[in-house]
């Protein structure tokens, strides 16, 4: 095993992993980030989403080697200087989530739609949120986050 230098949430990070193992467990297990979720392992349910160089991917799915030398975004990320990042403003005034598991995964795909896409319709939105499951079926505030994150992102 040899060191794989990623960068997450802006800092470097040297990470010792064979390079075929998922970002997810070395964010987890190894960078304490757990607020990337395992759902279903398979990259369908986006409960491990994260970015990586502004793009969303499933990190159960994606080997860390993957990401070396690469901006990699957590949930934990988003906040800056004690401030929550808009998205995730949003997801909390709108209440758009039940048990909170798909949350992370749902925001940081909403964060990437709206950093390609500044006013996207509600279908856009749809479209986007459509690879992120929510078991507790809250995907009309889910919606209206996103809109809301949309219009506060605009200014």
């Amino acid at each position: 095993m040899e060191a794989i230098a990623v960068i997450v949430n802006g800092k470097q990070q040297r990470i010792t992993a064979p390079p075929d193992e998922p970002l997810l467990w070395v964010l987890r297990d190894q960078l304490q980030l757990t607020g990337t979720k395992y759902g279903c392992g398979e990259g369908h349910c986006g409960a491990c989403t994260v970015l990586l160089e502004g793009k969303p991917v499933r990190s159960c799915l994606t080997q860390v080697a993957a990401a070396a030398g690469k901006h990699v975004i957590t949930v934990e990320g988003l906040e800056q200087n004690g401030t929550l990042h808009p998205v995730q403003q949003a997801f909390l005034r709108e209440e758009a989530f039940q048990c909170g598991y798909c949350t992370s995964g749902m925001i940081l795909s909403a964060v990437a739609l709206l950093g390609s896409n500044r006013t996207p319709t509600e279908e856009e939105i749809v479209h986007a949120m459509s690879g992120n499951i929510c078991r507790c079926g809250t995907y009309p505030r889910i919606v209206a986050a996103v809109r809301e994150a949309a219009q506060a992102t605009k200014g």
